[in-house]
């Protein structure tokens, strides 16, 4: 069941998905679905019962980018502006694919992309965020901005040089060229590649292998931190971080149990709560102190 219009949100398990879910339109992004997609990675923080999300496409596509139903004018920010004033900061238009991506990034849970289908322009975008990308055979890519006479967005030309090194990142960019789901793979885009009705099933075994022994507070603040360190310019910054998050996490009742579980040779059963548990020093990014 879901509540979103543009989106189908379950949980099963532990695992969120997320459906993009305007398959007529080959889940083109339109303002309430960069809305929703927000709305949902806000949900999927706040359940403690949620240990993973999966974020995958109805129909045939991933996600066909943005919606071109505007005409040659699709691309005009007046109208973006118009259509999503919440872009609009300090009276400048922010990317709304950016928004996306930002909060996916900002996530607290493992996220997999699961791209059954055509992923370009946002498509494309999208899911550079996210932890893992799993692909079917029918998937293609493309980052097709330059074919469109736009620049990459959704903080791509940030994230696509990190996940396949600059020299595939411009030729990809510059050439807008659509490439195949084994070409992603053997490029580092994609993880792996699975028939189609094998795709969803693996999305979901990686899910359960990345959360099922690990505590969620654990697994949420290395996703932070990775994701972070990407961009420090000094191992020191890394030693920083986890010296004081190491302190503070010493103090409180999950390694305590990762500890007695081992002794006692049995499964941890990890009471810390990302809603509650969190260390003081979290969102470490936030303090000019630190």
């Amino acid at each position: 069941m879901s509540d979103f219009e543009t989106l189908l949100y379950s949980v099963d398990e532990g695992i969120a998905t997320i459906a993009l879910n305007r398959s007529t339109q080959l889940n083109a992004l339109n303002a309430v679905m960069s809305r929703e997609l927000i709305a949902a990675f806000d949900r999927t923080d706040s359940d403690d019962e949620v240990r993973a999300v999966i974020v995958t496409g109805e129909g045939r596509a991933f996600c066909a980018g943005a919606d071109l139903s505007g005409g040659r004018d699709s691309f005009d920010g007046d109208k973006f502006a118009a259509l999503a004033p919440e872009n609009v900061v300090d009276g400048v238009y922010r990317d709304s694919g950016g928004r996306i991506t930002l909060r996916i990034f900002d996530s607290l849970k493992p996220v997999i992309a699961a791209v059954n289908g055509p992923a370009v322009g946002f498509g494309a975008s999208l899911n550079l965020a996210m932890d893992f990308r799993l692909a079917s055979e029918e998937a293609r890519f493309g980052f097709v901005f330059a074919r469109r006479g736009i620049v990459m967005e959704s903080c791509s030309s940030w994230f696509l040089p990190r996940v396949v090194g600059m020299q595939t990142a411009l030729e990809w960019g510059y050439s807008g060229r659509v490439f195949s789901a084994q070409e992603a793979h053997e490029r580092g885009l994609v993880r792996s590649v699975h028939a189609p009705d094998d795709l969803l099933p693996a999305a979901r075994a990686l899910a359960h292998e990345v959360t099922a022994n690990s505590a969620p507070v654990s697994v949420a603040l290395m996703r932070q931190m990775l994701w972070r360190m990407v961009s420090a310019d000094h191992p020191m910054e890394a030693h920083r971080i986890e010296s004081r998050v190491l302190m503070e996490l010493g103090r409180s009742a999950d390694p305590r149990e990762g500890v007695q579980s081992f002794l006692e040779k049995r499964p941890a059963r990890f009471p810390g709560k990302i809603s509650t548990d969190m260390p003081a020093a979290f969102p470490w990014w936030r303090d000019p102190k630190f």
